[in-house]
């Protein structure tokens, strides 16, 4: 049993993560940052939910980029051939569900 208070989570860099879970497989991870990631597209589906925070996600459909607003309690889906890239506004907590080992 686990009990985790996201609003007071931080890490020592960018991106930083805690590992929630691993389930078959799937990793749960709570993520801090103030900065963007990078594009990517990742090898698998991923589950994206603001905890905490206002995050920019881009992404590119049919070849042209959009932004999508996120606020806490928000998520996106990136379904597999998904390019993104997320750019929180501050600080942000973001709970992330994606296949172990993805980019």
């Amino acid at each position: 049993m686990k009990v985790i208070r996201s609003k007071t989570f931080t890490a020592a860099r960018p991106w930083g993560a805690l590992d929630i879970a691993n389930m078959n497989g799937t990793t749960v991870r709570l993520h801090w940052t103030d900065q963007p990631y990078q594009w990517h597209v990742n090898d698998g589906e991923e589950v994206f939910a603001v905890l905490d925070g206002v995050v920019d996600m881009h992404y590119r459909e049919d070849g042209a980029e959009q932004v999508a607003v996120l606020e806490a309690g928000d998520v996106f889906f990136a379904g597999v051939g998904c390019e993104h890239v997320a750019h929180p506004r501050g600080e942000a907590r973001i709970l992330v569900v994606e296949r172990e080992g993805s980019v």
